[in-house]
């Protein structure tokens, strides 16, 4: 389960899509830009379950972002 889910526009004062996201997973940090089209791309490490977790996040941003 992701813990301490965080994200923010990747550009500030301008209304182009994308955002970067921060969040904790059995006590690492992880990071990660977020495009419109939904393609994530990791900033560092690569969490374990890799699938699994880009879904949790697909999730997160549909309910925060898009709704």
């Amino acid at each position: 389960m992701l813990q301490h889910f965080r994200y923010q526009p990747m550009y500030i004062n301008t209304k182009l899509p994308g955002w970067t996201f921060t969040f904790m997973l059995q006590n690492e940090r992880y990071e990660g830009e977020y495009a419109s089209d939904g393609i994530i791309t990791w900033v560092g490490k690569t969490p374990p379950n890799e699938d699994n977790v880009k879904k949790m996040i697909h999730e997160l941003m549909t309910y925060h972002v898009y709704e």
